[in-house]
């Protein structure tokens, strides 16, 4: 029989320092691997899909994972005490309201008024993919349609996670607390409850697709308009088309990243697009004019006297689409002088010429 996970983070193979999204992916990659479907008449599988399905449904809520790092449930009760108890974690004892500590005891030793466990709403997780374009296309903008794997309502159960359509039923391992108290001497210790993983509800006939979870992964179509200029890393956010909510709760947000691919001609820098323009040696020390390409068609350019290789001649509003307020960057001309590699006859007579020249001043 396979080892027992410790706690929930052990459950989903994540440090306790996990972020929401270290915590999701973990989750996906765990429930594809144990789902029944892949694992027919595997109890061990079985048994750690549930665990795992247990172990999401808190962490993945912000409010449960802050109670359950806190007093080791995701109902607030501390040491089997209810909330405001006796806590025994690494910050020493605690004791709170009296009051609570008296109509605690109850709960330690298992003879108190028994408490469903209210179900809270849950906003959904948020979701972020990634759509590839090419330079062209970052300058212009375009309107693509993107797939995304999202955690959705079962097609089969409906998102009740029976096979029937009823209800869940109160655990009647911990009576609706989503927590089990343990005996130790005096006190009592609460932890999560084995049989319902914290929710305080089970499933008795439970849907053969979903396994009682009432949801699973699905692909999704989603339409994204990519806005002109958009660069590398730029996050468009898709509101409401994240993963849905829980209990009734908002559904997360989809963040749409773009990532571009270079262009053979343009260095972006900002909003301005450096190109390399060649000229001859002459023209850079007597001054010339040079046809500048750019997104929007080649552009006369004036190259002053005296230029010098490297130097940035700029085309005013020829650059990307600014993302943010209107207008355009500019295009930068960067001059780089040829030199002649092989001169012929003329040209190595009137260089050494000039060189002759150069000497002599």
């Amino acid at each position: 029989m396979a080892t027992r996970p410790k706690n929930l983070y052990d459950a989903l193979g994540v440090s306790k320092t996990a972020s929401p999204d270290e915590i999701k992916k973990a989750y996906r990659k765990l429930v594809q691997q144990f789902h029944p479907d892949k694992n027919p008449g595997d109890k061990d599988a079985e048994d750690r899909f549930k665990e795992v399905q247990g172990a999401y449904d808190v962490l993945s809520d912000a409010a449960k994972r802050k109670q359950y790092d806190a007093f080791g449930s995701a109902d607030g009760r501390a040491g089997g005490v209810r909330g405001g108890g006796f806590n025994f974690g690494e910050g020493g004892i605690k004791i709170g309201d009296l009051g609570d500590l008296l109509g605690g005891f109850g709960d330690v030793f298992g003879g108190g008024a028994t408490r469903t466990q209210q179900q809270r709403a849950g906003r959904g997780a948020d979701l972020e993919t990634e759509v590839r374009l090419s330079f062209e296309d970052s300058l212009r903008g375009i309107e693509t349609r993107i797939p995304v794997e999202v955690e959705a309502a079962c097609r089969e159960c409906g998102g009740t996670g029976t096979a029937d359509g009823s209800p869940p039923k109160v655990c009647p391992e911990c009576k609706g607390r989503g927590a089990t108290v343990e005996s130790q001497g005096f006190f009592g210790i609460s932890q999560p409850c084995r049989r319902c993983g914290g929710n305080g509800t089970i499933v008795e006939n439970p849907c053969r697709r979903c396994d009682g979870s009432g949801r699973e992964l699905q692909t999704k179509q989603y339409a994204v308009k990519i806005p002109a200029g958009a660069k590398n890393g730029t996050r468009i956010r898709l509101k409401g088309k994240g993963e849905p909510g829980y209990n009734g709760g908002p559904p997360g947000d989809l963040y749409v990243v773009t990532r571009v691919a270079g262009s053979p001609l343009y260095e972006r820098r900002g909003d301005d697009l450096v190109v390399d323009v060649s000229i001859t040696f002459a023209d850079a020390a007597l001054g010339s004019e040079v046809e500048v390409p750019t997104p929007e068609g080649a552009v006369s350019l004036k190259v002053p006297a005296g230029t010098e290789s490297g130097k940035l001649l700029r085309i005013k509003g020829r650059g990307a689409p600014k993302l943010r307020g209107s207008g355009r960057g500019d295009v930068l001309a960067r001059v780089k002088i040829a030199v002649p590699k092989k001169p012929n006859k003329q040209e190595r007579k009137l260089l050494e010429e000039l060189r002759k020249v150069q000497r002599s001043t």
